[in-house]
């Protein structure tokens, strides 16, 4: 590997080798809630969720899509230099909104000729045949990239139902099959430092994603928001959070392991800052993500480098040997 080589697949270069200049996302808040929450599952929501989930850096859901999406089209043009853009329905379960809502809020988001594909974000289990096959028609139509974001944060069920996920891995597996036959897009996000979590779990994340064919990966450190369930144990001493040197390697073990098709959205997330009890041990994000490249770089590794777990490995260590 040259010394100008990425030691893994940056979202960034990814989108500019396919579409040919700085692509950014546009972040959409739609006014919705998730079956975790109004007691189709549960009403507590995961236990690391507050009021605004994921939307928290997103523009005020009560604004149209159409002007949600010209505010941060004017932004990122004029800070970034960006010239293509995918519009990003962000925040919350935008899947779990009645079908014809979604509809009308995606086809609003069609519009422009910089527009170059859509994402939603969404759980596993709000994951249904009409509305992909709405999306797959959206893009075939608009000559659109469509691809779904999916909260999992880890293959550990147990670990799932400590965080109150209210679905388990095979709703999960459910999902991805069905996206799959529509020939869209996936982008799994992961929290490699759950408390209930170790490296074997980090590992197996790798793994499974690798073996599932997704397209994209987005990583998040665990933060702690005030007023949340995690909060509360935080705050009562119920859990320790592992030390940023540990989630360094952790991200780095899971890139070794990961198939080097993946393209990695993120290494490392953030947090609310008015309303964190925890966040990236007090530093920036961008200093952790600088920390995890130059562990790469210490460690001479890579993306992939362990990824030999795929096509019968025992049979072709036997291949190897002549036995077979």
């Amino acid at each position: 590997m040259s010394a100008s080589q990425p030691r893994y697949r940056v979202y960034s270069e990814f989108l500019k080798e396919k579409f040919g200049g700085k692509v950014y996302k546009l972040p959409i808040n739609l006014p919705g809630t998730c079956p975790n929450r109004d007691g189709t599952i549960s009403t507590g929501g995961c236990i690391f969720c507050d009021e605004e989930g994921a939307g928290f850096e997103c523009l005020p859901s009560n604004l149209s899509v159409e002007e949600q999406l010209a505010k941060n089209r004017g932004f990122f043009r004029k800070r970034y230099k960006a010239d293509k853009f995918i519009a990003y329905f962000q925040a919350f379960t935008n899947t779990y909104l009645p079908f014809e809502r979604f509809r009308e809020y995606v086809l609003a988001a069609t519009g422009g000729e910089d527009m170059v594909g859509i994402s939603i974000s969404t759980r596993p289990d709000c994951i249904n045949d009409r509305y992909l096959d709405f999306l797959a028609e959206v893009g075939r139509k608009k000559n659109l990239v469509m691809d779904i974001e999916l909260g999992l944060q880890t293959v550990n069920y147990h670990s799932l139902l400590r965080v109150n996920r209210g679905h388990t891995l095979a709703e999960f597996i459910d999902a991805v099959q069905r996206i799959k036959k529509r020939e869209l897009d996936i982008c799994v996000h992961l929290i490699l430092n759950l408390p209930w979590d170790d490296l074997v779990d980090v590992i197996e994340n790798a793994k499974i994603i690798s073996v599932l064919q997704v397209q994209y990966v987005k990583l998040h450190s665990l933060y702690v928001v005030r007023d949340t369930v995690l909060g509360e144990m935080y705050q009562r001493g119920e859990f320790a959070i592992i030390p940023m040197e540990e989630y360094v390697d952790r991200v780095v073990t899971f890139l070794e392991y990961l198939h080097p098709d993946i393209v990695v959205q993120r290494l490392v997330g953030r947090g609310p800052y008015d309303r964190v009890l925890f966040s990236n041990w007090g530093v920036s994000w961008w200093q952790v993500k600088q920390r995890i490249e130059a562990r790469l770089e210490e460690l001479n590794t890579y993306q992939g480098r362990l990824c030999d777990y795929l096509n019968g490995p025992a049979l072709r260590k036997r291949f190897l040997k002549g036995e077979v």
